[in-house]
């Protein structure tokens, strides 16, 4: 098991997992979205076995008038195949880790309402909820 960062060349091996949580995304979309979230340093990690992609997260470091510095991660997803045998938290210590070093105060995520299974493994892991996050389409 190694955790790397992944790079633009492995887009397709990212995509096929982190489509089981981004489920309204076809490819094309989600490559332009990539691209554009370089200018963030939105950084893809992602937990392999050999060249198999088994957890992905997709991070950047922030800073705001409420979390102060912190690392955003937006994408979270284990392979459906790989779910629960501890993938998850691994990562999740990783970006603990990762956070620190980068003089990070907080860890934050969203995540939809409906998850309660991502919710309860979140707060197992040390989070609490904090907030409602609104949208509105334009």
């Amino acid at each position: 098991m190694q955790i790397r960062e992944l790079d633009l060349k492995e887009l397709v091996t990212v995509f096929e997992v982190l489509s089981q949580l981004r489920t309204e995304l076809d490819y094309d979309e989600f490559e332009d979205l990539i691209y554009e979230m370089r200018s963030m340093e939105y950084k893809m990690m992602g937990i392999m076995e050999g060249e198999k992609l088994i957890t992905y997260a997709g991070v950047a470091i922030q800073t705001n008038l409420y979390h102060k510095r912190h690392l955003f991660v937006f994408d979270l997803v284990t392979d459906e195949e790989y779910r629960g045998r501890g993938y998850g938290k691994v990562m999740l210590d990783y970006l603990d880790d990762f956070a620190r070093i980068a003089m990070c105060e907080n860890i934050v995520l969203s995540s939809g309402v409906h998850r309660e299974n991502a919710h309860r493994f979140y707060e197992n892991n040390g989070f609490s909820k904090k907030s409602f996050v609104f949208l509105k389409r334009v």
